[in-house]
């Protein structure tokens, strides 16, 4: 595996295209005692410009109950169908941003909240990421098992993936 570091807008890039790709992540907040990790599914609404993600979640929610008291956060992403991964820690604000709202608004969101867009539960949540790191694989899923199996058979390290820092 080979280390490809990368930085500003190409870490960027690399982040809207994982995340993008993966959509649902694992969102991870800590709890005021401390005690564990509450990790919860999320599906992202945007990767911006900038690199921070945006979520719609509710206000009664536990993960809105630690981030009362606990900003930090985890996001863990994990495509296992083409070994891609994405591991990012960062902090978390929240808001109740009417235009963000309307701007994700869609059917799925709309299960959630049965008073609709309007409803004074939804919360906005960025994330917005102080350091990350992924790991890819540089060919499909196939080529990848058949370099591993020749390189078990041979001896012969292969570089079957890459990994790196993204430094946004």
């Amino acid at each position: 595996m080979s280390t490809e570091n990368l930085h500003n807008q190409e870490a960027i890039d690399k982040l809207q295209e994982l995340v993008d790709k993966i959509d649902i992540g694992m969102l991870g907040t800590y709890p005021e005692n401390g005690s564990y990790v509450h990790a919860v599914p999320m599906s992202r609404q945007e990767v911006d410009e900038s690199g921070n993600i945006w979520f719609l979640f509710s206000s009664e929610s536990d993960t809105h109950t630690h981030l009362e008291s606990n900003d930090q956060v985890s996001l863990l992403y994990s495509d296992v169908s083409d070994y891609s991964f994405l591991s990012i820690n960062g902090h978390a604000e929240v808001s109740r941003d009417q235009e963000r709202i309307d701007k994700y608004w869609n059917k799925m969101i709309e299960g959630w909240f049965e008073k609709g867009k309007e409803d004074p539960r939804i919360r906005v949540l960025r994330v917005v990421p102080s350091e990350a790191h992924y790991w890819d694989n540089k060919s499909n899923k196939l080529v990848t098992f058949f370099k591993v199996a020749a390189s078990a058979i041979t001896g012969a390290k292969k570089d079957v993936g890459r990994q790196g820092d993204l430094n946004i």
